[in-house]
């Protein structure tokens, strides 16, 4: 995938809190939790909580830093869409959910 288009992919520089749902959902996929509630348990939140995060864009700081710390996947990826950054095997894995 040429950078024109993976830029496409990543919205990057989309700072829209429905950019940032898209990345969020895809970062919760490519760190393996294909279901909500097993990505809230893993975080020690309750399901209907992190569905409020994914679906109105706006992750706690929590939840990022989880994410980091877990699947170094940064906030600069989920707020802007920012990849360079990320390790090959972290961006081919975004790269397939967002694709999804």
């Amino acid at each position: 995938m040429d950078i024109s288009a993976k830029n496409l992919l990543f919205r990057k520089d989309d700072g829209t809190a429905e950019a940032v749902s898209v990345r969020i959902k895809a970062a919760r996929i490519a760190a393996g939790f294909v279901k909500q509630t097993d990505f809230a348990k893993a975080l020690g939140i309750s399901k209907t909580t992190y569905n409020t995060q994914e679906k109105l864009g706006k992750p706690a700081i929590s939840t990022i830093r989880f994410l980091y710390v877990n699947h170094r996947i940064d906030f600069n990826y989920v707020f802007n869409g920012d990849f360079n950054h990320l390790p090959g095997d972290v961006q081919l894995a975004l790269e397939t959910a967002l694709a999804a």
